[in-house]
C-alpha cells in the first residue's frame, strides 16, 4: 500500500467516519463506502493526529442533516446543492421529493455516480433525483457551473452545503465561491458551511494534522489550508448568519453521555448557517 494519500481519497475517510456512530450521524448508508485501505488510513491517523475525528464528523453530519430536514419539511427548500459532495449520502437520508445537485472533482463524481447506480440496481439504495456536476474549484469554473446549476434548479428554493472543502482552498477561491452562491440563490435560500477558526492553529491536534498532510498528501496535489474567522461569515454580502455551533456545543447537544474531550486533542470545526437576504 502507498504511504501517501491523495486529497480526493479523504472522501472515503469521511464516509467511514460517518458510519462509525450511526445513532449520532443518522447516516445509515455511509458504511457502503467502507474498505480495508481506508480503515488502515484511519488507524494511522487516529494514532498520529486525533482519535476523536470519527465522532466529530458524525456530529457535523447530524447538524446539517437536522437543519436540512427541518427546512425541507417546512417547504423552505426544494433543491440541495452539495459543493464538494464527496461520498456523502444526504440524498438517501432526506425526503425523496428533494432535488439533489452534487458537485465535486470530475473523477469523484464519475466514480460516485457509477457506484450509486450499482447500489440502486441491487436494492441497497432507494431511487432519488440526483444530478452530478464535475468541476475544479481551483480553476475558472463560475460561468459554466452557474449555467449547469440554473438549468436544474431554475427558480426553486435551495440549500447550498459546503463541508470539508474550504480547508483546502485559499481565501480568494473562497470569496469566489460565496460570490457564486449569491448569484445562483434567491432571497430566503440557505448556505451551510464548515471551517476552522484561527484559534485552531494553536491546538496540538491541528499541528499534528498539518504534519500528517505534509507527509501523506501526494506531492502533485494542490494543498493550501486556511482558517476562517467568525467575522467572515458576519460580513458576507447578501447573507445573514442564522446559526453557529462548534463541535463542543454539538457534542453537548447530541452526545451529552460521552466523556468530555480534551481540547488539545480535538480538531474543532465550526458549523455556520447563512440565509440569503
Amino acid at each position: 500500500m502507498s504511504n501517501r494519500i491523495e486529497i480526493h481519497e479523504t472522501a472515503f475517510v469521511t464516509s467511514t467516519y460517518r458510519a462509525s456512530e450511526e445513532n449520532i450521524s443518522k447516516d445509515i448508508y455511509a458504511k457502503l463506502w467502507n474498505n480495508k485501505k481506508t480503515d488502515q488510513w484511519i488507524a494511522d491517523y487516529a494514532e498520529t493526529v486525533s482519535r476523536h475525528d470519527p465522532f466529530l464528523h458524525c456530529l457535523r453530519n447530524r447538524y446539517f442533516y437536522d437543519k436540512i430536514s427541518e427546512l425541507a419539511k417546512q417547504n423552505q427548500i426544494e433543491v440541495l446543492i452539495n459543493f464538494g459532495s464527496g461520498f456523502s449520502m444526504y440524498p438517501f437520508l432526506l425526503g425523496e421529493d428533494l432535488i439533489n445537485i452534487e458537485i465535486d472533482k470530475p473523477d469523484i463524481v464519475q466514480y460516485k455516480k457509477k457506484r450509486i447506480q450499482e447500489l440502486q440496481s441491487n436494492g441497497q439504495l432507494p431511487s432519488r433525483e440526483i444530478h452530478y456536476i464535475g468541476t475544479d474549484f481551483n480553476k475558472d469554473y463560475e460561468e459554466k457551473l452557474i449555467s449547469e446549476i440554473n438549468a436544474i434548479k431554475k427558480d426553486k428554493t435551495s440549500f447550498i452545503l459546503i463541508e470539508g472543502v474550504l480547508f483546502f482552498l485559499n481565501r480568494d477561491d473562497t470569496k469566489r465561491l460565496f460570490q457564486l452562491f449569491g448569484k445562483i440563490q434567491n432571497s430566503g435560500d440557505y448556505v451551510g458551511s464548515v471551517s476552522y477558526t484561527e484559534a485552531i492553529e494553536e491546538v496540538s491536534a491541528f499541528k499534528k494534522l498539518i504534519s500528517f498532510f505534509e507527509e501523506k498528501v501526494v506531492p502533485n496535489e494542490r494543498f493550501e489550508y486556511q482558517t476562517i474567522s467568525n467575522s467572515f461569515y458576519h460580513n458576507i454580502e447578501g447573507y445573514r448568519l442564522e446559526d453557529h455551533m462548534d463541535c463542543f456545543e454539538l457534542a453537548a447537544k447530541y452526545a451529552s453521555h460521552k466523556k468530555q474531550m480534551d481540547r488539545e486533542e480535538v480538531l474543532d470545526e465550526n458549523m455556520y448557517l447563512l440565509k440569503k437576504q
